[in-house]
């Protein structure tokens, strides 16, 4: 009974320590990096107005919560297939004109990191966009589409601002 109590013991802490390893390598990141001929300010206005998110955020629009340190948000993330499901952030960091830092997921599983960032350049202003996945979910998962769609959003968000 013993060698089985011992080969149990065994098999379990493998599992754990493989589960470990796959979920330190499960790391991805996407980033895009646009100018944006606008001041911080400006920028920052239509990322704070959740409203105004319809109108030029095809990608994640806010449906409940207000954006503010602490707060828990509900949105709408809309996939290349044209369906969508609902997420839940929360505002972790909010750094007014320079970041705007939300998370959310279910550690271990899916987490996700995402922020937007303002970087004053001369007369203009450099945004990212940049969001860190981790889990077990993520390594199965191509980031591919969040690369495209974050690369159209800042583009949106330009186009938005200079109209």
């Amino acid at each position: 009974m013993a060698v089985l109590s011992w080969k149990r013991t065994l098999a379990i802490s493998m599992f754990i320590a493989i589960l470990a390893l796959l979920y330190l390598l499960s790391g991805k990141s996407v980033r895009t990096e646009l100018v944006i001929e606008a001041n911080p300010q400006q920028i920052w206005e239509v990322l704070m107005n959740e409203e105004g998110y319809k109108k030029w955020n095809g990608v994640l629009v806010p449906i409940k919560g207000e954006i503010e340190q602490g707060n828990k948000l509900t949105y709408k993330l809309v996939q290349p297939d044209g369906g969508s499901i609902e997420i839940g952030m929360t505002v972790a960091k909010l750094i007014p004109l320079k970041l705007l830092n939300q998370r959310g997921g279910i550690p271990g599983i899916f987490t996700y990191d995402h922020r937007y960032i303002l970087e004053p350049v001369g007369n203009t202003t450099k945004v990212t966009i940049h969001e860190d996945f981790k889990g077990l979910v993520v390594l199965f998962w191509d980031t591919g589409w969040v690369q495209q769609a974050y690369t159209d959003l800042n583009e949106s968000l330009r186009r938005h601002i200079l109209n």
